[in-house]
C-alpha cells in the first residue's frame, strides 16, 4: 500500500470587516484555501477532499497575500488579482474555478449563466456542486453567482456576507 505523506500548509488569520478570513498557503506563498473562522472544519474538509491528509501549522501568509486582500477590503477591488493561487480539484471543478476567478467584480452571473458560459447549459447543477467546493472564497469569487431570478442563493460564508461583498463590489440588490 503506497501511503502519501501528508500535505503539510500555513495557516494564517486576517481581521475583515466581515469576520475573521482564515488564509491557507503553501511553501511557495501560494494561497491554497481561503474561508471564515466560523467555517473552520469546511475548509478543513475542503483541504482533505483534494489533498488527502493534511497538516495545517501556524505559519504567517505571504505579505502580498494580505496586502491584496486587505487593499479589497479598502475597495481596491482589483487587488484580489495579485493573489497567486493554486487548487487541486477534479478538472471540471478546476473550470469551474477558473471561470469564476474570471467574472470582474461588480458583475454577477447565474449558475445558468456559467454553465452555458463553460460550454455545457445543461450542467447547471454541476456548476453549482463545484462552485460549492470552491476552497478560495472570494480570490476565486463564488459569491458573484447568484439565482436565475436575481436572488442571492448559497454561500459557504453565509448569505450576509455574500449580500455584503457584493455591495461592496457596487452590485446593487
Amino acid at each position: 500500500m503506497n501511503v502519501q505523506p501528508a500535505e503539510t500548509f500555513g495557516l494564517d488569520r486576517l481581521k475583515t470587516p466581515i469576520g475573521t478570513a482564515l488564509l491557507v498557503s503553501d511553501g511557495d506563498g501560494v494561497l491554497r484555501a481561503l474561508d471564515w473562522e466560523d467555517h473552520e472544519q469546511r475548509m478543513k474538509e475542503l483541504l482533505r477532499l483534494q489533498y488527502g491528509a493534511v497538516v495545517l501549522k501556524t505559519i504567517r501568509a505571504p505579505a502580498e497575500i494580505k496586502a491584496a486582500l486587505t487593499g479589497y477590503f479598502k475597495g481596491e477591488l482589483d487587488r484580489l488579482n495579485d493573489i497567486r493561487w493554486r487548487v487541486a480539484g477534479t478538472p471540471f471543478q478546476r473550470k469551474v474555478w477558473t471561470a469564476l476567478a474570471k467574472i470582474p467584480p461588480g458583475v454577477t452571473m447565474s449558475y445558468g449563466g456559467l454553465a452555458a458560459r463553460l460550454g455545457m447549459p445543461k450542467a447547471v447543477r454541476a456548476v453549482g456542486h463545484a462552485n460549492g467546493a470552491n476552497p478560495l472564497g472570494i480570490v476565486v469569487p463564488c459569491h458573484r453567482l447568484i439565482g436565475a431570478d436575481g436572488s442571492l442563493v448559497k454561500y459557504c460564508g453565509g448569505l450576509e456576507r455574500k449580500r455584503w461583498l457584493l455591495e461592496h463590489e457596487g452590485v446593487a440588490l
